[in-house]
């Protein structure tokens, strides 16, 4: 396990914070530790994870929505994904190639650091604004 997960790994713990599972990729030249979990939104649990590596970079990233392109709805979905896009700092939207709606958010730091406390309130704004959003993207993917 790279440096940066087990520092978080210890934050979890000192927090009893026990939402997490831990995989760590065998065979990963970043020694990747995937932290996976899940945010609950508007009765929808969303798949997380905390990607750690020994990158300057941890990620932070939700799948917001599974196939929620499609030829109907690309045009309003996309224009209003670059408008969420330009509001926040902190995290960005983007399609994969499945359709799915996934939101980063890319912590920079110290290949051996990371600071559970910056997550955490991270995670704050994150459910905070997927609170505020989640409904809106959601009738756009419906339509």
């Amino acid at each position: 396990m790279n440096a940066k997960a087990e520092k978080f790994q210890e934050y979890l713990q000192e927090k009893n914070i026990t939402c997490f599972q831990v995989q760590e990729l065998p065979e990963d030249r970043l020694n990747t530790v995937i932290f996976r979990s899940v945010i609950a939104v508007e009765g929808q649990e969303l798949p997380t994870l905390v990607i750690l590596d020994d990158s300057l970079y941890s990620m932070i990233r939700v799948r917001v929505v599974g196939s929620a392109l499609k030829e109907e709805n690309e045009t309003e979905l996309v224009k209003s994904i670059n408008k969420l896009n330009a509001q926040y700092k902190v995290f960005k939207y983007y399609f994969a190639e499945d359709g799915a709606l996934i939101m980063d958010c890319c912590l920079p730091g110290k290949p051996d650091e990371i600071d559970g406390d910056l997550v955490y309130t991270i995670f704050d704004v994150i459910i905070k604004h997927l609170q505020a959003e989640y409904r809106n993207i959601m009738k756009l993917v419906w339509a």
